[in-house]
């Protein structure tokens, strides 16, 4: 793999996690998430191809707008447990928070933990002005997340077909929350 692309990933980490680059050894747990009709029940559900180009798609993220997405590993065991994103979709000048954790780590807390760094990495180290998450209204896993992030619903909006509420933190609520 290019040492390039992968110095051009900023690694972060929190107590317990590990915010890294992809690497192909992650592929088959993150095509397994996605081919799970219970963990993609939120998302776009995708086949191993499917989920390939979705996959490198993330990744290449960072080559193109200098954000994208992390795979989220445990530091006590080295086990991938899911993935975080900081990135820009293409008709979108507002940075987009995601995250998945995969179902067998569902409940300890990865995602939270995660999408904090992954917020604080976009408010603080990049400054962006205000960061969004777009989430269904029935997934409530991801809303508590959201709530805990201090993010605000903000509209509604369509993302594939589907239905989501928008939620938003811009960077001077960081900052007043911090005060």
């Amino acid at each position: 793999m290019n040492s390039e692309f992968i110095t051009s990933v900023p690694g972060l980490h929190t107590e317990r996690l590990r915010l890294r680059e992809y690497r192909r050894e992650d592929f088959d747990v993150f095509a397994a998430h996605l081919a799970d009709p219970v963990s993609a029940a939120h998302l776009v559900p995708a086949d191993r191809h499917a989920a390939w180009r979705i996959f490198c798609s993330q990744a290449g993220l960072w080559l193109i707008h200098g954000a994208g997405w992390w795979a989220v590993e445990e530091k006590q065991t080295g086990r991938l447990v899911g993935s975080v994103g900081a990135f820009f979709r293409e008709d979108s000048t507002v940075m987009e928070l995601g995250w998945n954790t995969y179902r067998a780590f569902w409940g300890r807390g990865f995602a939270n933990e995660a999408a904090a760094a992954a917020l604080h990495h976009a408010l603080e180290v990049r400054r962006e002005p205000k960061v969004r998450a777009l989430i269904a209204s029935g997934n409530e896993s991801s809303l508590r997340v959201a709530r805990r992030l201090g993010l605000q619903y903000e509209a509604d909006t369509e993302i594939v077909g589907k239905a989501v509420g928008v939620y938003t933190r811009e960077h001077s609520m960081a900052q007043a929350l911090q005060a």
